[in-house]
């Protein structure tokens, strides 16, 4: 094989219906990897944690992220930023109260 046969495999991740970036063929977001990482998982112990996204693409994803770092960051910050706001929204049409308000209570104290 020559070096003009080897072709360069894309980053293995794909927007799903909602925008978020996903392992092709999983559940596993970008969001969870890239978490783990930062956390101080290894590649493999991730890998053994989510075992439908191979250890390949694992290494694969952290060498995009550590490449593309303030694009993934900015996001990452988005994804944060938009799931703040559905849960604010959530909480405003279905106030805490009853049992909900006494756990989050309990949890405050």
């Amino acid at each position: 094989m020559t070096a003009a046969a080897i072709e360069p495999e894309p980053v293995p991740l794909v927007r799903d219906p909602a925008g978020r970036l996903m392992v092709p063929g999983s559940r596993i977001s970008l969001d969870i990897l890239v978490a783990d990482f930062k956390g101080g998982k290894t590649p493999e112990a991730i890998h053994d944690d989510y075992e439908t996204v191979s250890l390949a693409d694992v290494y694969s994803i952290f060498a995009y992220y550590l490449r593309h770092r303030a694009e993934v960051e900015d996001y990452l910050a988005e994804q944060e930023r938009e799931g703040a706001e559905i849960q604010a929204r959530i909480e405003a049409a279905y106030p805490p109260d009853g049992l909900r308000a006494k756990l989050l209570t309990r949890i405050e104290s």
